[in-house]
């Protein structure tokens, strides 16, 4: 069973820059598994911080894959004893709001595919460090399509944080242990 990390914080809080400092304190390959649909020309802002988080691994030994829907399928074909970061849960969240054109998605179905996450992470020997925003201490959001991401996505980071073996939150750059 590997150990399971959920390195949560709010935004700009260094949780990606903690999250990769445990990650290369590994001996292992290292797997950055990038849930970022790549950025389209209209978001040149979004497009500089993934570039400048690719940058941030240069030279350092990091094998990207991106996968913004398929988390736990592509988890299971990497090899078993790597340590693997996956970044983000937020935009994970996102992109399964986004294609789920039906409108099923409800946070029975998002625990689910988290739990599938969960499933995937154990069955590994690596350790797998997951990465995730805090998004619900701030103001209720207006609009009913932003309270229902909100929600999805606290539902998302309560399965990860109760199976995670250890959770950190980072505020400020500070990492403060929560379990674990």
């Amino acid at each position: 069973m590997s150990k399971i990390v959920l390195v949560i914080g709010g935004a700009r809080s260094g949780k990606s820059d903690y999250a990769q400092t445990l990650a290369e304190a590994s001996v292992s390959a290292l797997y950055y598994l990038d849930t970022c649909p790549r950025p389209q020309g209209d978001d040149p802002e979004m497009a500089a911080r993934v570039q400048a988080h690719r940058q941030n691994r240069q030279g350092r030994g990091w094998q990207t894959m991106e996968e913004p829907l398929e988390l736990a399928r592509l988890l299971k074909t990497l090899p078993g004893e790597a340590t693997v970061l996956i970044d983000c849960l937020t935009l994970w969240a996102s992109n399964l709001l986004y294609a789920d054109v039906a409108g099923v998605l409800d946070e029975a179905k998002i625990s689910a595919l988290m739990q599938e996450v969960l499933g995937a992470a154990r069955n590994r020997a690596g350790q797998v460090i997951v990465v995730s925003s805090e998004v619900g201490c701030g103001l209720v959001p207006e609009q009913a399509l932003a309270r229902r991401y909100r929600d999805l996505l606290g539902r998302c980071n309560q399965v990860m944080a109760v199976g995670a073996d250890l959770v950190v939150q980072v505020v400020c750059g500070i990492p403060v242990f929560i379990k674990g």
